[in-house]
């Protein structure tokens, strides 16, 4: 019998800035791939691997089926052998609206759902039922959103103000909108008077409408001549266009654009629930499904093993794997209501992962895209178990991650590199994790964490008091100003809840650089992205007299060909898709026309192919330089100016996103995890410019796990003990050098990494 192949071979990779590289990844290992931010990692592991296992089982379903389902390109390479089904767990953001929760993401919501139709008291039969967004399930008085919103007369109306002079602040009611002139030509109220001095009855008439029972109508005028229209009150006009439909679907208002001029409170029907109180009256040992989704994780586990029926408990029984994975990856003080968009990003990693760690089946090749992202090192010792374990059931782990620990854990190292962009795509170590320290690779198990030992004195504070936000326990804390300070905490210890929320109350002016995703493209490029493709096209404009429009591949200048993408993708039918360089343009994007122009010897193509380090010498508009520099400065000076925002790394991404902020002029920079996705060789330039910032008078807070960042700050405040109802309190405040001698899981941490002599 022959014997089963024990490595994946990839051979003649060639994805992105893969140069033709051959790689064997042994089966059944933990396997991490390291380098620099940029270096090929994901080229190899997401672009290549992952995408041809998906392509090749897709393969396995007749073509009717296959043109249902995602279809893959055959990626750039010559040969890729004995791949084994992928569980792909990538860093992205969690997809979901805001009524996603840790329950319906887990899929363990439905079984609960499901759980109450079947042996709750009074019965309701239907498992649908017991949903907000079911029409009988839904709370009569909020529509199921848990909170009553309604317009507020202060926030909507200047009272100082006439109507022609915008004393209406919501604009499709003001006069821009076509509702706010027909206000003013009606005849019912007088356009030039302030709305104070309207008489009581004018007043309640254009606030509230006409008694009850009876009807006003206005003309509005149109080009078919006067037409009468009903008056309802600007208040009730407000509720019934804005709040009691669907905004997604109305082109020009937002729901922040309603939600500025009105208020919000907790619904006391529901009490929040948005759930009929007919369901709200079924309950299993007299607890209802509102309070199940209460209830933290560990409490729940113990309210589902109570059950005793026979149908319940089998219902139950399939509910708790899913629930066990989360407590045991250290999440036991979530609960199921909890929404997807207040994770933490921590929080929301462990929860990706615990999604995906259900299955039974083994011979599988799970990826993480660094799992450690957001979480403390005192929580990477659970990751790392977890790995552990799912390798333990037959499985190859690949993981891409620059956190020491869990490279040391790892039974084989890939490095990529030796630098990033055009200067990685290479093999710069494949071999065990002893091997590492006599290698040319980047990375090294043998540094150590340098405490800062001249941290700035400070003379000035922020202050926040009795902050109660979510976990926090009526805290107050005073942060240094003009300093580079660290906010760190187990996950779900209150650091978000302190600083994305209670801080900009008190301080609005703070720039804030969150997780969030950048809304990435094929389109859009590092110029677009950065502010500068104007300027650009500007110049070229002012240097050949061509409009600025001809200029973009958006536009005027669009190969008229591939319409500006660069590349064209033929039908193929039922075939795999296939991506192939425009013939016209050579996937420069432009026409010939537009390259035919040029700005010192270089068309917009020739200009756009410039890296960040050349755009530095190219250009002499001071803002453009400025902009190019703050790029550079965070260590992407090696990427180029038409670099696709939709082609980066993790940290590529996250290092765009803070050049976009720091190039604003501010005092109070609030950054939440800048290290992630960077590689510790990266660290230094990263925490070069924070320096700088601070240097020059402006405020540096940081809410941090990477200890060569907090050991690098001038103060820290650690928050904690635990998560959830376990946090919220303060647990450290001061130099990093003192924290050596505090007693708290990031002091632990810190003590193990430092070396003996401090700097």
């Amino acid at each position: 019998m022959p014997k089963i192949r024990d490595e994946i071979i990839l051979k003649g990779l060639k994805e992105n800035n893969l140069k033709n590289i051959d790689i064997n990844i042994p089966k059944g290992k933990i396997i991490v791939f390291t380098g620099l931010s940029g270096s090929g990692k994901s080229s190899v592991v997401f672009d290549t691997l992952a995408k041809e296992s998906r392509r090749q089982m897709t393969m396995n379903y007749p073509h009717y089926v296959r043109n249902q389902m995602p279809r893959y390109e055959r990626p750039h390479a010559d040969l890729m052998q004995n791949l084994s089904p992928v569980v792909v767990v990538e860093q992205r953001q969690t997809s979901g609206n805001s009524r996603s929760t840790v329950g319906t993401y887990m899929d363990i919501h439905p079984l609960i759902r499901l759980l109450f139709s079947r042996i709750g008291t009074p019965p309701i039969p239907s498992a649908t039922d017991f949903s907000s967004q079911s029409s009988f399930g839904r709370c009569p008085e909020c529509s199921g959103f848990g909170k009553v919103i309604a317009p507020d007369v202060n926030k909507m109306i200047d009272f100082d103000k006439s109507l022609r002079a915008y004393a209406v602040k919501f604009k499709p009611l003001s006069p821009s909108g076509w509702q706010g002139r027909w206000m003013m030509t009606g005849g019912l109220f007088d356009p030039d008077k302030p709305i104070k001095d309207y008489s009581e009855e004018k007043r309640h008439l254009f606030l509230y409408g006409p008694p009850k029972g009876e009807k006003v109508f206005a003309p509005f005028h149109t080009k078919h001549g006067p037409q009468d229209h009903e008056w309802d009150g600007l208040l009730p006009r407000f509720t019934r266009l804005y709040i009691n439909r669907d905004i997604s679907k109305l082109k020009q208002v937002s729901q922040d654009d309603v939600f500025a001029v009105a208020t919000q409170c907790l619904c006391q029907t529901c009490l929040g629930s948005g759930l009929n109180p007919k369901v709200l009256a079924c309950k299993i040992n007299g607890l209802n499904i509102a309070e199940y989704d209460q209830l933290e994780l560990t409490e729940l586990l113990q309210e589902l093993t109570k059950i005793n029926d026979p149908l319940g408990k089998s219902i139950a029984l399939q509910a708790i794997p899913q629930i066990q994975q989360l407590v045991e990856l250290g999440l036991s003080y979530l609960t199921l209501s909890r929404t997807m968009g207040t994770l933490s990003g921590g929080e929301a990693q462990r929860v990706k992962i615990a999604r995906h760690l259900g299955s039974s089946l083994n011979n599988l090749t799970y990826i993480f895209d660094e799992p450690s992202a957001g979480l403390h090192p005192e929580e990477v010792d659970l990751l790392i178990r977890m790995l552990k374990r799912i390798k333990e059931h037959h499985n190859t782990v690949i993981v891409i991650e620059h956190d020491l620990s869990v490279i040391q854990a790892a039974d084989a190292i890939i490095e990529m590199g030796p630098g990033a962009g055009a200067a990685g795509g290479e093999v710069v170590y494949q071999e065990k994790l002893e091997g590492l320290k006599n290698s040319r690779a980047a990375t090294s198990l043998n540094q150590q964490i340098n405490i800062n030992q001249r941290p700035r004195a400070s003379k000035s504070y922020f202050t926040i008091k009795g902050a109660n936000h979510n976990n926090l326990k009526n805290i107050s804390v005073k942060i240094p100003q003009h300093a580079l300070v660290s906010i760190c905490g187990v996950s779900g210890s209150g650091k978000s809840s302190l600083m994305m929320e209670a801080f900009p109350e008190s301080y609005p002016e703070t720039i804030m650089v969150g997780q969030g995703s950048i809304g990435i493209s094929s389109r859009s490029t590092l110029a677009t992205y950065m502010g500068i493709m104007d300027d650009i096209r500007a110049i070229l404009s002012k240097e050949t007299g061509q409009p600025a429009g001809l200029f973009t591949f958006n536009s005027l200048g669009a190969c008229p060909m591939c319409k500006g993408k660069g590349v064209t993708t033929p039908d193929v039918a039922f075939a795999d898709p296939v991506t192939i360089p425009c013939e016209a343009c050579q996937g420069m994007r432009y026409s010939d026309e537009a390259l035919s122009y040029k700005y010192l010897d270089k068309n917009i193509a020739e200009i756009l192919s410039l890296t960040i380090d050349e755009a530095m010498h190219y250009f002499n508009s001071p803002r453009i330089i400025n902009r190019v520099n703050t790029l550079k400065n965070v260590g992407l000076g090696y990427l180029t100016l038409g670099q696709t925002t939709s082609s980066l790394s993790g940290g590529e991404v996250q290092r765009l996103k803070l050049a976009s902020h720091l190039q604003k002029e501010g005092q109070i920079y609030l950054l939440d995890e800048p290290s992630l996705g960077l590689h510790r060789k990266d660290n230094d330039k990263l925490l070069n410019v924070f320096q700088n910032l601070v240097n020059k008078g402006n405020s540096v807070i940081i809410i941090e796990h990477n200890l060569d960042f907090i050991a690098a700050c001038d103060w820290v405040i650690e928050l904690g003990p635990g998560g959830g109802k376990e946090g919220g309190q303060i647990l450290f405040e001061g130099t990093p050098e003192e924290m050596l001698n505090a007693e708290s899981l990031t002091a632990k941490w810190l003590k193990n990494g430092c070396e003996e002599k401090l700097i």
